[in-house]
């Protein structure tokens, strides 16, 4: 999103707004998001503090409302996640900008997808003191059932993150994920609009989000009356199998350019940026022979032809898990109050990589 110099009062707005959900903004933050100068948005905020709506502090600003002095944290939140690279990093800066307001503090672990590793750093952050959790749970290798027994074991509330559970007894935990099926349909759609008839699907195997964007893919596809096209199943990039990927990838291009495919979604964007370098090298244009969207917005921007991606919404995902945890700890007498699942919807960024048919 890119706001011209002469529009302060749709910067403005951007800066209230980013306050009114997470309670605190940065200056840095906010001029990259509207493509302008750290300095403008200093100066937007001396205004807006001189007209009473905000309280400038070190780095940015936060609500009127809210204290300019620090507080020290109330509360000390445990967040077990996968791993702090790729998809986690953005939605823990979310948690992180709304602890302010919520005068909380993240102690955060990682469980390398193990649900031995999860179950240990989890409860090694209730003995450290933690009031409540927000878990990013590892399906394989327990059932759902499983984890809802040894979750009903843990002193403090628990919220799951970034997972579709579909179990009667998970669902009486909180939850907050994004709606990854909603944000393939959403790519499907768009290319659909541009005139594609035939998108091929090529998914990153063993995946948390692989299914949800088949059965988002599959829904969009025969609701619009599309025709079929190929779909690959990828295996994961590692040294033992590095030549294994690129011949998959260059095996479902022949499929798409073979059936007739004009445009395919691939997750993730690091597989859809290695499917335009090995398209590229066979003298094919993207996107005049093949448009792309790539699943995951992670390094989408700087592909060799750059990706239209499905974004997902990580900072309001950290917000809205903090929250709810927040509420569940002060809440502690409140047992019968109803569990919370809140998907968000991802948004689709559109770049040069899935240009319209003509």
């Amino acid at each position: 999103m890119t706001v011209s110099n002469s529009l302060p009062r749709a910067r403005h707005e951007h800066i209230l707004r980013h306050i009114e959900l997470h309670g605190t903004v940065s200056a840095t933050g906010v001029a990259q998001e509207l493509g302008v100068s750290p300095m403008t948005i200093r100066r937007d905020m001396d205004e807006l503090e001189e007209a009473g709506r905000l309280v400038r502090v070190h780095g940015g600003a936060i609500a009127a409302t809210a204290s300019p002095v620090p507080q020290s944290a109330l509360t000390n939140i445990g967040v077990v996640v996968p791993g702090t690279v790729g998809h986690f990093p953005m939605i823990i800066r979310g948690m992180d900008a709304a602890s302010h307001a919520l005068r909380a503090r993240l102690v955060l672990a990682t469980s390398q997808y193990h649900p031995d590793v999860e179950r240990r750093q989890a409860e090694r952050l209730v003995e450290a003191g933690v009031k409540g959790l927000i878990l990013a749970p590892t399906l394989r290798e327990q059932t759902e059932d499983e984890l809802a027994d040894w979750v009903r074991q843990q002193p403090v509330p628990v919220v799951f993150l970034e997972r579709r559970l579909e179990s009667t007894a998970l669902a009486s935990f909180d939850s907050v994920r994004s709606d990854h099926a909603r944000g393939a349909i959403l790519a499907v759609e768009h290319l659909h609009r541009l005139g594609h008839e035939r998108v091929g699907l090529a998914l990153l195997e063993r995946t948390a989000t692989a299914p949800l964007i088949r059965e988002g893919y599959v829904r969009a596809v025969e609701r619009l009356g599309m025709k079929s096209a190929p779909y690959r199943a990828l295996p994961k990039r590692d040294e033992e199998h590095d030549g294994r990927l690129d011949i998959e990838l260059a095996a479902f291009i022949d499929e798409c350019l073979e059936s007739g495919a004009t445009a395919a979604l691939v997750h993730t964007d690091v597989e859809a940026a290695r499917i335009v370098e090995l398209a590229v090298d066979r003298g094919l244009r993207i996107p005049d022979d093949l448009a792309l969207v790539a699943y995951d917005d992670n390094t989408a921007a700087f592909a060799l032809v750059p990706l239209s991606a499905v974004t997902a919404p990580r900072r309001d995902l950290g917000g809205e898990a903090l929250s709810t945890v927040m509420h569940r700890v002060s809440e502690t007498g409140d047992a019968d109050r109803a569990p919370r699942n809140l998907a968000i919807l991802p948004r689709l960024t559109v770049r040069e990589s899935c240009g319209a048919r003509v």
